[in-house]
């Protein structure tokens, strides 16, 4: 998976310069809209270095996820009934309920930010669940 930082953070700019106006021509005030640029701009970041670590490492969790793209997953259940690995299998049913409610909401195409308000959990926590998830999926891979 390759990410294009330089083009990323063009896109986000265009999109963000196009927000602002129309929230001026709304008439929300300065500060405000200083707020939202800020807040979005690490939301940008947040994602940004997780796209590089991901980059860097590499998981097995992205090519299931692209296998099960086409099962329609739906619930934690749907998930662990198409996971063929056995080893595999035997790490996802120890995991906590959430994390996986996390990774099929990652199938379902959701985002961590759309992801983080649905669970009631931070961003940050997403990402500690799932790379927790990650190294458990390593180890049996080794």
């Amino acid at each position: 998976m390759s990410f294009n930082y330089g083009r990323e953070e063009r896109k986000w700019r265009l999109w963000k310069e196009a927000e602002e106006k129309q929230l001026r021509n709304l008439g929300v005030n300065e500060d405000t809209i200083e707020q939202l640029h800020t807040h979005d701009w690490e939301v940008f970041n947040s994602d940004r270095r997780y796209y590089r670590r991901l980059k860097d490492e590499g998981t097995y969790l992205e090519e299931v996820v692209e296998d099960t793209t086409q099962l329609e997953v739906k619930t934690v259940e749907d998930f662990l009934d198409n996971i063929e690995n056995q080893q595999l299998y035997q790490v996802l049913i120890k995991v906590d309920r959430l994390t996986l409610q996390i990774v099929v909401m990652k199938i379902q195409g959701y985002s961590t930010h759309e992801i983080a308000p649905r669970l009631n959990i931070t961003e940050k926590a997403i990402y500690r669940r799932l790379d927790r998830l990650k190294e458990k999926i390593k180890k049996i891979l080794k």
